[in-house]
């Protein structure tokens, strides 16, 4: 966990807890399948274990931590079956979505899009795996929430948080941050040239090669 957690506390120390583990889930400092030791994580955030326990149950109902009965809390970690299927239900939904977004299309959003990915550009170049993963999802949320479907959003938003653990394995190689780019580059440019279609044809690149970088950490490990 960070060392300088104390100036970015929120007000209650559930929230607090629960950021940190966000935070180190998302960031690979807890890597899928990682047992979450809850007396040494409460001694180390300074915490004691009720908001830690609350923080642990919010997690497990997103889908980022499971318990295992006699055995405490771990990262959740998925198998390449689950992991295909969050993104191939993420394809037909966010397909849903972009379209609705795409006739809603007008300067402000491609201005959205452009300066979070102007974040995504620059943290992935520095190599802050968490920093991107965050600047990332801005930047697809901002074209999905202008589909007007906030029920919808909703529903892609719990698959994102199910594979968070995930991103920063793909984010820590720099030939997959490159490309990242050049995928998003490549749907900002469609959808400015009216080209919806063409959208909707890079995001599904941007997603199967997310899924082929990973399909091969896992078949590794």
């Amino acid at each position: 966990m960070s060392g300088a957690v104390q100036g970015r506390r929120p007000p209650t120390a559930q929230q607090f807890v629960l950021g940190e583990l966000r935070r180190a889930i998302t960031s690979g400092e807890l890597r899928p399948g990682a047992p979450i030791r809850q007396d040494a994580l409460a001694a180390r955030l300074d915490v004691s274990r009720v908001p830690l326990r609350e923080a642990l149950k919010i997690l497990e109902g997103e889908g980022l931590v499971v318990h295992r009965a006699h055995r405490g809390y771990f990262v959740t970690e998925l198998s390449l079956a689950d992991l295909e299927e969050v993104y191939r239900i993420r394809e037909l939904l966010e397909t849903e979505a972009v379209r609705k977004a795409a006739a809603r299309m007008g300067p402000e959003l491609l201005a959205g899009l452009e300066e979070a990915q102007r974040e995504v550009e620059r943290t992935g170049g520095t190599g802050d795996v968490m920093a991107m993963a965050a600047a990332n999802r801005r930047f697809h949320f901002a074209l999905l929430e202008a589909s007007g479907m906030p029920r919808l959003v909703r529903l892609i938003g719990t698959l994102w948080d199910s594979t968070d653990a995930y991103r920063s394995l793909y984010y820590a190689e720099q030939p997959n941050r490159e490309r990242v780019v050049h995928e998003h580059r490549a749907v900002i440019d469609a959808l400015r040239a009216g080209d919806v279609e063409g959208a909707v044809r890079w995001l599904d690149r941007h997603r199967a090669h997310a899924v082929g970088a990973l399909r091969a950490v896992l078949t590794a490990e």
